[in-house]
């Protein structure tokens, strides 16, 4: 019998690996957005009340931020792969006690801040993983990443378009990333405002919703660079997809 000519089938994937990630995504909402979704119904309700001209703000202001950083590419990372999450932790919680102080103008004022933060966290994390955060394809993900959705809602679900999404890298595709992630980030970002306004969240206003978001999208970009490394290591790539969807989904086993 001729074997030469047999497909050459992929390893299964990595199950602990898999498992590692399963337990990021689970937990990325962390203890600090369990308690400002005790009060999803407040922010939501602040949401519906910010006027149209303050949403559009938001998304120009989002949608130009983001835009900005990812032509920044990874010039001013600096050296080493160190994803550096507690100095980027850090400043995102002054930077969102700084917004919340002078309230509603200041926090639109920081939200360019913020986008750049999160998005320089993510491009350390690919880092970490080997990619290098000046090449196309990998800042076009680190964008992508914001397309995980908001730590503010979480379902038993797994946002798979978020896990799977590839784009090919040709002339309109940063705007084609833009144009579906820039909303997410809108509808996300309006959410962090209102948050931020509601009295009753006292300290995780400012400071600890920053600190809070950060987290969620580090844990996301950790997700989506941690499968992309397994499917670059040779691993199918549905078969990744499809062991990662049903271990997030699985109950941690209880000791």
């Amino acid at each position: 019998m001729d074997h030469k000519n047999l497909p050459v089938s992929a390893p299964p994937p990595n199950a602990e690996e898999i498992a590692r990630l399963a337990a990021r995504y689970r937990a990325a909402a962390g203890p600090v957005m369990a308690a400002v979704n005790l009060l999803g119904a407040q922010v939501e309700k602040r949401v519906e009340a910010l006027p149209d001209g303050v949403k559009d703000r938001i998304e120009t202001v989002v949608e130009g931020a983001l835009r900005r950083v990812y032509g920044l590419a990874g010039r001013t990372l600096g050296q080493g792969v160190s994803t550096a999450e507690p100095g980027h932790r850090t400043a995102a919680m002054l930077t969102g006690a700084i917004g919340g102080f002078g309230g509603l103008p200041s926090s639109l004022a920081e939200l360019p801040v913020t986008v750049t933060l999160i998005f320089r966290a993510i491009q350390k994390i690919a880092a970490s993983y080997g990619y290098d955060p000046e090449d196309p394809s990998v800042r076009l993900e680190c964008l992508q990443v914001f397309g995980a959705g908001s730590p503010l809602h979480r379902d038993d679900g797994v946002n798979t378009s978020f896990l799977g999404a590839r784009v090919a890298i040709t002339g309109p595709a940063l705007n084609r990333v833009l144009a579906t992630v820039a909303p997410r980030v809108t509808v996300v970002l309006s959410e962090k405002l209102a948050a931020q306004a509601v009295p009753l969240l006292g300290a995780v206003a400012g400071a600890g919703i920053n600190y809070a978001f950060l987290r969620y999208y580090q844990e996301m970009a950790h997700v989506r660079f941690g499968l992309r490394q397994l499917e670059d290591q040779g691993h199918d790539r549905e078969a990744v997809l499809t062991a990662f969807r049903a271990a997030a989904t699985r109950a941690p086993a209880r000791r």
